[in-house]
C-alpha cells in the first residue's frame, strides 16, 4: 500500500533497480531513493526519508519522520523510533532511536513473529555478547563463532560480519534486554 505524496525513485545507473518486496505499508510523504531495496512486510511510517542504496530487511518498521542515510542497512524486524536518524547499520532484532543509537530488543516484535522462547533467549545473549560484555565487535564476533546458536542469533551475528564500512549503531541503553 502506498500512500499519498510518497516519492519512490528509479535506479539512477543504467540498467539498476530499486526493488520494493511484497505487502509493505508506505505512509503518508515517504521518500524511497534510487536502488533501495525494500523486503517484505515492511512499514514506513509518514514523512521517513531514505537515500539512496539503503537496504531495509523483511518485517522492519520505519518509525515517522526517521532519516535513513546512503548505502546503509536496516535488519529483520529492527523497528525505530520516529525523529530518528540513522547513517550506520542497524542490526536485525533491535529497537533504535535517536540518532545511530540501538536502545534495546524488539522484544515485542520478536514474540508476535512467532519466535519461539528458545529463539529469543538466544537473541538476547547475543545481544548482551556484542553490545553489554565489554568486548568490541571482533571480539564478539570471535565469541559468537564459538557458541551453539539457532538460526536467528546466527542471522543477528551474520549481519553485524557483513555490515557495511559505516559500522553498526552502538547501544546506549534504556532496552527491554535486562529483563
Amino acid at each position: 500500500m502506498i500512500r499519498e505524496h510518497c516519492t519512490i525513485h528509479r535506479g539512477s545507473p543504467e540498467g539498476s533497480t530499486t526493488k520494493i518486496g511484497d505487502k509493505n505499508f508506505l505512509m503518508v510523504g515517504a521518500h524511497i531513493g534510487h536502488n533501495c531495496e525494500i523486503g517484505n512486510h515492511v512499514i514506513i511510517a509518514n514523512n521517513c526519508l531514505l537515500a539512496g542504496h539503503v537496504r531495509v530487511d523483511d518485517d522492519a518498521f520505519l518509525g515517522g519522520g526517521g532519516l535513513f542515510h546512503q548505502y546503509m542497512r536496516v535488519g529483520r524486524l529492527a523497528i525505530t523510533q520516529g525523529g530518528s536518524a540513522f547513517g550506520k547499520d542497524l542490526p536485525p532484532f533491535v529497537l533504535g532511536a535517536r540518532h545511530n543509537s540501538v536502545f534495546g530488543l524488539n522484544v515485542i516484535g520478536l514474540k508476535r513473529a512467532g519466535f519461539s522462547a528458545q529463539d529469543r533467549d538466544e537473541i538476547k545473549k547475543a545481544f548482551k555478547l556484542l553490545y553489554r560484555s565489554g568486548r568490541n565487535t571482533s571480539q564478539a564476533l570471535a565469541e559468537a563463532k564459538k557458541m551453539k546458536l539457532g538460526g536467528p542469533a546466527r542471522e543477528f551475528f551474520n549481519f553485524v560480519a557483513e555490515a557495511t564500512k559505516r559500522g553498526i549503531c552502538p547501544y546506549r541503553g534504556g532496552g527491554e534486554e535486562d529483563s
